[in-house]
């Protein structure tokens, strides 16, 4: 039995020997583990939730190709049961055999372009949440549609009815590098800068007239500061301004208007990158 005291008596004795600070040291190191591992628990969610759709898109797909292959068995079949065919005959059925042999391509290359399109957004999200921080408050990624969205808010870039990017503070410059640094890493990317702001009456100041103007402002500046300074192909950047019209929430407390505030950058691939995969793709299996 004294044995077994001593025993129980030694966790006390070790945490009475860890100095507070270390204590909540590691306390917090634990703490911020629990959520990084919650986020990418979120992000796991949503990877299946793709995963699940695209899975869905290739069994409808599987299903109509399915469904040629037993025509075409049907119509060789036919072939076979019939003693002649007119040489016109003959020529129609050959038609209509490489019209099913080039859809059941095209079906696959397009499954293939759908495929590559996910991973390149799922990448893209796990890598933009990389360079900002997963516990940001003033940044957040996420995906909507098979694009890529970036929320950020007013305060890290401009002070009050100003369209000036806050460049004299270093934490906004550290992350708008952060974000630079990914669309540079993805050239074949478009990128969208939409400005938002909250619904209170804008009263004209110098050369803004109102929410709307601000807004398209604060766009190009963004725009310009990322190609200027960061080095991305202004040639991508396409700065718009949605004003008070697109807003998160209701602008019902003052809460709620800071989050309408802000600039949504939206990092999408190219249209005619997508339609190319799929050409090449045609032209390959051909």
């Amino acid at each position: 039995m004294k044995h077994l005291g001593f025993f129980l008596l030694m966790p006390l004795i070790f945490f009475a020997c860890v100095p507070k600070k270390k204590l909540k040291e590691l306390e917090a190191k634990y703490a911020s583990l629990e959520k990084l591992n919650k986020d990418y628990v979120t992000d796991l969610a949503s990877t299946k939730t793709a995963l699940n759709a695209c899975n869905n898109d290739k069994a409808r797909l599987e299903s109509e190709v399915k469904e040629l292959k037993e025509m075409n068995a049907k119509l060789i079949r036919q072939v076979t049961e019939m003693s002649t065919l007119s040489s016109e005959q003959a020529k129609n059925l050959q038609v209509s055999l490489e019209q099913m042999k080039e859809k059941d391509l095209q079906i696959k290359t397009l499954n293939e372009a759908i495929n590559k399109r996910d991973s390149m957004t799922i990448a893209l999200v796990t890598q933009l949440k990389r360079a900002v921080g997963t516990d940001n408050q003033d940044i957040e990624v996420n995906v909507d549609k098979a694009v890529v969205m970036i929320s950020i808010s007013e305060k890290l870039l401009f002070k009050t009815g100003s369209y000036d990017i806050r460049t004299d503070n270093p934490q906004t410059l550290r992350q708008i590098e952060a974000i630079a640094a990914v669309l540079k890493d993805r050239p074949t990317f478009d990128v969208l800068i939409e400005g938002h702001t909250d619904n209170v009456p804008y009263k004209r100041k110098g050369d803004i007239y109102d929410n709307l103007d601000l807004s398209v402002k604060r766009a190009t500046s963004l725009a310009r500061l990322l190609y200027q300074r960061m080095g991305v192909n202004p040639a991508r950047l396409i700065p718009a301004g949605r004003g008070e019209f697109l807003p998160l929430v209701a602008n019902d407390t003052d809460e709620n208007r800071a989050k309408n505030r802000r600039i949504r950058v939206v990092v999408m691939p190219k249209i005619e990158e997508f339609y190319g995969m799929i050409e090449k793709g045609m032209k390959g299996g051909k």
